[in-house]
């Protein structure tokens, strides 16, 4: 499904739309806050790193769990993803395999992350990370769960698409908002804005009133060799905004014949993998797409096509630096409890 036109409108004009979809908009928003008001989850021994969005769709949260857990790893701290597994058919809990499991059966982005991280899936989070605590994990890291109380989280960074921003500032329907912005930045610790720095001004200038610590990134092509310059490619992409994609591939100096989007996860359908491949052989053209939509497609057709892979890079990592110490210094503190714990045996033993 394609997000209505009207959901980006300026906050200040959110259109005609939205004001007759506010009543609804006000019921989706008294259902989110019950559910989040049943309480903080369940508490694990390790710390909970969770990495949400407060829109419907795409925001850049899969590439802020793999810079997270390539940071972690960098400090010796092993961390597991765990995931709902969108777009998948699998209940759970199950660690995802790459080589064993399909988009279909986990969903795209744990089978991307399983490259990176021991990942695992499941419609109950909880038992999810639980199952990632029972096989090692240091940290949990969720790939999205803001809105989900099921798990209590140590530490929970908001990703935004800078260039969409909160659109016309309206929950879902009015609006692409999964709840209000203060609820959801009230139980937030840090807000990681994602664009160009053009696109994190004019975020900023629709949204003064943050006052959770901002941190600005884009995401950047990762250099793999191939020479882009004057590539002529038809692009394709499934995700919360493919513009983004298309957009990095012409800074690469790609010369795109055409760029067709889909939906974020959508599943490609062979007849549409038939035609993409028709159009790109007769303009002469290679195919390209991105990490997750690769994940996607049919093993016989990756072959087929290049991608193009991408990778977060902050302006400062320093207050995520930050916030990553204090969690492994409270692993840490939690470490030298249990041992205490366990040295000083049951209450009340001689």
């Amino acid at each position: 499904m394609r997000a209505p036109a009207f959901w980006a409108n300026p906050p200040a004009r959110p259109g005609l739309l939205a004001r007759l979809l506010a009543p609804l908009a006000w019921v989706w928003t008294f259902v989110t806050r019950r559910r989040l008001a049943r309480g903080r989850g369940v508490r694990l021994r390790v710390p909970v790193v969770c990495v949400g969005n407060l829109t419907a769709g795409g925001a850049g949260k899969t590439p802020t769990v793999i810079a997270l857990v390539e940071r972690l790893a960098a400090r010796g701290v092993a961390a597991h993803v765990v995931s709902r597994g969108h777009g998948g058919s699998l209940e759970g809990p199950v660690r995802v395999e790459e080589r064993r499991h399909t988009a279909a059966e986990v969903g795209d982005e744990p089978l991307l992350l399983a490259a990176f991280a021991p990942t695992w899936i499941a419609r109950d989070r909880a038992a999810a990370a639980r199952a990632a605590e029972a096989a090692g994990a240091a940290v949990v890291v969720m790939d999205d769960g803001l809105q989900n109380p099921g798990l209590a989280k140590d530490l929970s960074i908001v990703v935004v698409d800078a260039g969409m921003g909160f659109g016309n500032g309206r929950v879902i329907p009015a609006g692409p908002l999964r709840e209000p912005v203060a609820d959801g930045l009230a139980r937030a610790d840090l807000l990681l804005a994602i664009g160009t720095p053009e696109e994190r001004a004019r975020f900023r200038a629709a949204w003064p009133d943050i006052a959770l610590p901002v941190v600005g990134a884009r995401l950047a092509p990762l250099p793999t060799g191939m020479p882009w310059q004057g590539l002529i490619a038809l692009a394709f992409a499934g995700i919360g905004r493919p513009e983004k994609f298309f957009a990095t591939l012409r800074s690469l100096g790609v010369e795109l014949v055409a760029a067709h989007g889909f939906a974020d996860h959508e599943p490609f359908a062979p007849r549409a993998l038939v035609r993409l491949e028709a159009e790109a052989r007769a303009a002469g053209a290679q195919l390209v797409t991105t990490e997750k939509d690769a994940a996607r497609l049919p093993a016989a057709f990756r072959p087929k096509v290049l991608v193009l892979p991408v990778r977060l890079e902050p302006d400062d990592w320093a207050p995520i630096d930050a916030a990553l110490g204090r969690l492994t210094e409270s692993l840490q503190a939690r470490k030298k409890r249990t041992i205490s714990a366990e040295a000083s045996g049951p209450a009340g033993s001689v």
